[in-house]
């Protein structure tokens, strides 16, 4: 916590991870100050001595809140609706929580690490493009069958819940990697109506204290 009391969140403005948390932030009405990691630049930021001792596996985001430093966007964001449960973010009803958990995991555990910056360097750099869209492209295959059974406005029913939280930030990694998403109207749909609600458009990468100047809008 900052000296105004404050949350703090160490994030990247490109990170999908960060943009969850944020989401999950911005719904809840928490204000928070942002403290900047940039990914690429020096190497990595997160690499530094200071960002290990805060998140010992080098990666944002990471949440300063009620005396305690929280890592992983979907810990984050179950700890924010255990302590600040409105408005819900995961249904009350056990089976439609149960969707929203496995659609997050999904997400956050079948296709984002996949592709993320820290996998692609362990790939030749010509194979990059086509790693990342291989395992984001797998990855949607599945996400759209299961969605087209559990989805009404958005990802489960017709309220906003943590899987929406992960949704949208994977649909504009697979535009980043130029992924045609043309197959997958569900994702496309849901996307879309999450995408004019405020908490998604005030949140978004290019609208971040880090965001560089060319890639405002």
């Amino acid at each position: 916590m900052t000296e105004s009391g404050k949350p703090i969140l160490y994030s990247y403005f490109r990170s999908s991870c960060s943009w969850r948390v944020r989401i999950a932030l911005a719904l809840k009405g928490i204000d928070y100050e942002t403290v900047p990691i940039n990914l690429i630049k020096d190497g990595g930021q997160q690499f530094s001595k200071d960002f290990q001792a805060l998140n010992p596996m080098k990666q944002v985001p990471a949440l300063k809140i009620d005396g305690i430093t929280i890592h992983q966007s979907l810990a984050i964001i179950e700890y924010l609706e255990e302590t600040r449960p409105t408005p819900r973010l995961l249904p009350q009803d056990p089976k439609k929580r149960a969707s929203v958990r496995m659609i997050s995991d999904l997400i956050a555990g079948g296709i984002q690490p996949l592709q993320n910056l820290s996998v692609l360097k362990q790939v030749e750099e010509k194979f990059q493009l086509t790693w990342a869209q291989n395992a984001i492209i797998s990855g949607f295959n599945a996400l759209e069958q299961i969605l087209q059974s559990t989805a009404g406005t958005y990802c489960v029913g017709d309220e906003v819940t943590m899987a929406d939280l992960c949704l949208v930030p994977q649909v504009a990694n697979a535009e980043r990697f130029k992924v045609d998403c043309t197959p997958y109207p569900t994702i496309s749909s849901i996307n879309k109506r999450l995408l004019v609600l405020e908490a998604f458009q005030v949140t978004h990468p290019c609208r971040q204290p880090d965001t560089p100047t060319e890639l405002r809008a």
